[in-house]
């Protein structure tokens, strides 16, 4: 690729994954343009500006999901588009507006600046596990869950999963209107995310580790497929890279219960102070059971996982370096 073929455009370049996208990119000698929310408010983007190659290969842009044409000359002469922007919070007063409306709208805003640039060979939208697995389908050990589910809106909002839904609206608009518009589009699908966060705050993946390291007196009944951030990022360029790939890409590790989770953290920290008790005393049936999932596609981009036990190493580390937790 020339230089002009190397400019790519990375929506929401501050978070967790972009990050590390924005982070990979520069290092295989791409030209970012990324979007934030404030490119002058430098506690946002400081862990950006210090990137290696960010000085002469990152622009930074101001984007608002919601506004319509905003994403127009971020993506002007770009060859490809990663689309990591997307509200993710737990707790939420109006789910509509606040989750469902930025996911479903901003995507589609992205993409209709796409539909105007000719130069954009492939766009790579980050969608999640969530808009997979949760099909009505039961969930099981023996279960494995692949590129061909996708959750079922109306279950999402039966059962009150915010995120889900709008993860999954999002990704069937995105399809719509991609195959609508002749966009090549791929959508790359991780689970719970671990890793060395290089942004200065703690997002909400990585949340469930900080709090059973900072104190907790109980841990959650709960199974988890975590996967190394840095998997994820190389995912999403691989996905672009390869002429091959298409459709939808799962990225996720084997399921894990939060009591080999901590299993692994009293190994690597028995001076750590974690929780003994299950939130769950009669430790039923845990919170979203445990389930595979397949690995068999993202393998073929050329992916190797990273052991949980040095993603969760390398994670507590970092925080610990960052003073993100107190320990």
């Amino acid at each position: 690729m020339g230089e002009a073929e190397k400019v790519v455009c990375v929506t929401g370049a501050s978070g967790f994954i972009a990050s590390w996208l924005v982070n990979l990119l520069l290092q295989r000698g791409y030209t970012v343009n990324a979007t934030v929310r404030d490119p002058y408010d430098g506690k946002k983007t400081e862990h950006l500006v210090a990137l290696e190659g960010a000085k002469e290969r990152l622009r930074l842009f101001k984007a608002e999901l919601l506004d319509e044409g905003s994403f127009d000359p971020v993506v002007e002469g770009c060859v490809g588009v990663f689309h990591t922007a997307s509200p993710c919070y737990y707790a939420v007063k109006d789910p509509q507006a606040e989750m469902v409306e930025p996911a479903v709208k901003g995507t589609l805003n992205v993409l209709r600046s796409c539909a105007k640039v000719p130069s954009i060979k492939r766009v790579i939208i980050t969608s999640s596990l969530a808009a997979v697995m949760l099909t009505g389908k039961p969930l099981a050990d023996d279960v494995v869950v692949d590129e061909t589910w996708f959750s079922d809106p109306v279950l999402c909002e039966k059962s009150k999963q915010w995120y889900m839904l709008s993860k999954t609206l999002a990704e069937k608009a995105a399809w719509e209107f991609s195959e609508e518009n002749g966009i090549d589009m791929v959508t790359i699908h991780p689970a719970s995310v671990s890793g060395p966060p290089l942004q200065p705050t703690v997002n909400a993946s990585l949340d469930p580790i900080v709090k059973l390291i900072g104190g907790a007196e109980t841990f959650a009944n709960a199974t988890c497929r975590w996967v190394d951030v840095r998997d994820v990022a190389n995912a999403h360029i691989l996905a672009f890279e390869s002429p091959s790939a298409h459709g939808r890409y799962c990225v996720a590790g084997k399921s894990v219960h939060t009591c080999e989770l901590l299993k692994i953290l009293r190994e690597l920290y028995p001076d750590l102070s974690l929780p003994e008790r299950c939130s769950d005393e009669k430790q039923l049936v845990p919170a979203f059971p445990a389930f595979q999932v397949s690995q068999e596609r993202v393998k073929s981009l050329g992916i190797n996982f990273t052991p949980l036990e040095v993603s969760i190493k390398d994670t507590v580390d970092s925080l610990k370096e960052r003073n993100l937790v107190s320990v």
